[in-house]
């Protein structure tokens, strides 16, 4: 039997200070190693190429993850949404956002760079039932695009490691002015001598300036952009009914003149940022509609993004406009044919009543009850020579924005006009976004708008990619 060495009291003296250093280092090394990596830099355009993650940490060290930023909502108002998520340290000690796997109970699921962004919630907590990262912190001043990283290791009651990043969805320079001869109208652009390919944004049956909010996004990627509202009905605020954005446009969608865009077309030759033999229409949901139909009669489009679009014409609505007798648009003073609804007040009394609001069920039962008026009322996507992207979703509950892309895609085929497309299962109708920002509450209220927040946010960062992509062939932008 071995018998234990002895060291002498003497020996014990000298070695003690040497074993509390040691013991020292190696408690204090997981809890300040650990750091923030992003690449190009914590400041960045959404939608551009970006890497984060958390190195410095011991392989197999669990992490805990917290993200919080201040979203601005419908009514103006501005409160704090947060995500948390769990992880595991690869071998290398490191937590990549792109490829790290969520420990259940996080936020979200599955290897996603976008993940702590788009899980967002509401409020102080998050989906996790765990508690936040630093309970005690108070919560971070955010300004506009900012969010707030936190870092923890699991079980420590160190502070957090904390990166602050900033999102801008425009760069600085951007300049705009008005459009006078179109109320509400804005033009975009950043400086320069070269001339650049005009982008015309058409929003959808919200109305209103909200279409303006997307210009400096695009002039930043080397275009001359026009936002052009059309239609500006009454709104609903935090405290009621509200008046007309711009009450020089039209309250009701009904009859908006398609041929408006040659006053456009021809206003965009005279500003000397603009190139206009290269002038692209990007429309959403009616915005969408109304870009199909200018297509199919303006044959010096370029290029065509339409955001879950649809393939025939409907029916307009508004003040003064009775059930099932006027269109949405017309073209040079005559009404376009069009698919009526069934039972729409029926549906939008839910608002009222605090029922689910799916506008896409009268649609879809007044193009089944309506057969005999679904041809004329197609849109002719077949003549439309310039490029087109579609962009839909099987779930979108405003209507049927999915199929009715597999329509346009199925009928310009066969005429051999190819259509490039982002098309979902599982997404809804808000797809214009960059897969950056909070999906999680678009269905929250009684109107539904459908998909899942995961599907949503995935369609926006693939369609963001897509669409950049598509107009850089066809519009060639100013780098």
């Amino acid at each position: 039997m071995n018998t234990p060495t002895r060291l002498p009291l003497r020996a014990l003296f000298y070695l003690a200070p040497a074993w509390a250093l040691a013991a020292a280092c190696w408690a204090a090394a997981p809890a300040w190693a650990q750091r923030f990596v992003v690449t190009p830099g914590p400041e960045f355009l959404t939608g551009e190429p970006v890497r984060i993650a958390v190195e410095g940490l011991a392989p197999g060290t669990e992490l805990r993850l917290r993200a919080q930023r201040n979203v601005t909502e419908w009514n103006g108002g501005r409160r704090p949404y947060t995500a948390e998520a769990r992880f595991r340290a690869d071998a290398q000690g490191r937590v990549d956002l792109a490829t790290a796997v969520p420990l259940p109970g996080s936020s979200y699921e599955g290897a996603d760079l976008r993940g702590l962004f788009w899980s967002m919630v509401p409020g102080s907590g998050s989906n996790s039932s765990a508690a936040p990262a630093s309970a005690s912190a108070p919560a971070p001043a955010l300004g506009e695009g900012e969010v707030q990283l936190e870092a923890q290791l699991e079980g420590s009651t160190a502070a957090p490691v904390q990166q602050r990043l900033r999102l801008r969805s425009a760069l600085p320079d951007v300049q705009a002015r008005d459009a006078t001869p179109f109320p509400g109208a804005r033009f975009f652009h950043r400086p320069g001598a070269a001339r650049r390919p005009a982008l015309i944004l058409l929003g959808g049956s919200e109305g209103g300036s909200l279409v303006t909010r997307a210009g400096p996004d695009w002039a930043s990627r080397g275009y001359a952009v026009l936002a052009l509202p059309y239609y500006s009905p009454p709104g609903w605020g935090a405290n009621g009914p509200m008046l007309a954005v711009l009450p020089a446009l039209p309250a009701a969608f009904a009859d908006i003149p398609v041929d408006r865009l040659e006053q456009v077309r021809a206003w965009l030759a005279t500003q000397p940022e603009v190139d206009a033999t290269r002038i692209g229409v990007m429309g959403t949901s009616k915005g969408a509609e109304f870009a199909l139909l200018a297509g199919t009669k303006m044959p010096w489009i370029s290029a065509i993004v339409a955001v879950v679009p649809t393939d025939v014409v409907w029916e307009g609505w508004g003040p003064g406009v009775a059930s099932g007798q006027r269109s949405s648009f017309s073209w040079k003073g005559e009404p376009l044919p069009f698919v009526p609804y069934k039972d729409f007040e029926k549906e939008l009394a839910g608002f009222q009543t605090g029922a689910e609001v799916r506008i896409r069920r009268p649609q879809d039962a007044g193009r089944a009850a309506n057969p005999e008026r679904v041809p004329a009322a197609r849109i002719a996507v077949e003549k439309i020579a310039a490029p087109v992207l579609v962009i839909g979703g099987h779930d979108d509950q405003v209507w049927d924005s999915g199929g009715m892309a597999e329509a346009i895609v199925k009928a310009r085929a066969a005429a051999g006009r190819p259509t490039e497309a982002v098309i979902e299962r599982e997404a809804g109708h808000f797809l214009g976004g960059t897969g950056w920002g909070p999906t999680t509450q678009y269905n929250a209220g009684p109107s539904k708008s459908g998909g899942t927040p995961a599907a949503n946010a995935r369609t926006q960062a693939r369609a963001w990619a897509a669409t950049q992509d598509f107009l850089a062939r066809t519009l060639r932008p100013v780098p």
